[in-house]
């Protein structure tokens, strides 16, 4: 199936940050993790979480600082360790190779149903923006809950959806920093959302 039909498929290339650390096991599967890097146009970095498998990892020898290319899908899973965000984001990778190309991408397209309503906002510098929550069925009975963030015109457009509504979008995953108060401490978090390049909602 191309990615133009997939529900769910992200691309990126940059840079491991670290080399995989054993995450999980799932399906008789072992699963790793390590932290990789994008950098955008503006110079600004997004550093997100992927997923690589046991064979991926015994086939490609992943070493901080080397340049990859990633193509998988964008996942969440709740947190229920108690310990850092509920929900957490990562890219499950199907394929990885070395990268062709000195310049970074991070590109994701995912088709999904509003599971939560729509919430518009202003940012202190006035920008208009929208949260949205998109719930993207995976082939075999899940799905993932993704939270996605649109800006101007689009984020007025996409203020008025309603829960249920069927959300085609196409950007960037990317990684914020901010803070937030813990037992009256300031504790730096990171959050993960897909900002959106286009949007369109495919039908009620």
């Amino acid at each position: 199936m191309g990615k133009e039909r997939k529900a769910n498929w992200a691309e990126m290339m940059g840079e491991a940050v670290r080399e995989p650390e054993f995450s999980h096991s799932y399906g008789g599967e072992d699963y790793f993790v390590f932290p990789f890097r994008c950098l955008r146009l503006s110079g600004a970095e997004d550093v997100v979480n992927v997923i690589v498998s046991r064979n991926t990892v015994d086939q490609f020898d992943i070493r901080a600082g080397q340049r990859l290319a990633i193509r998988g899908e964008v996942r969440s899973y709740n947190n229920r360790s108690g310990m850092g965000n509920k929900l957490v984001i990562t890219v499950h990778a199907g394929q990885v190779a070395p990268a062709w190309s000195v310049e970074d991408f991070n590109r994701v397209a995912l088709v999904g149903n509003l599971c939560r309503k729509p919430v518009y906002r202003r940012t202190p510098m006035g920008r208009e923006i929208t949260d949205l929550l998109l719930a993207v069925n995976r082939s075999y009975g899940k799905a993932d809950y993704l939270p996605c963030i649109v800006w101007g015109g689009m984020a007025r457009q996409a203020a008025h959806w309603e829960v249920g509504d069927q959300v085609r979008l196409r950007g960037r995953l990317q990684s914020r920093n901010y803070i937030k108060v813990q037992n009256q401490e300031p504790v730096e978090k990171v959050a993960f959302e897909v900002s959106a390049m286009t949007l369109e909602r495919v039908k009620k």
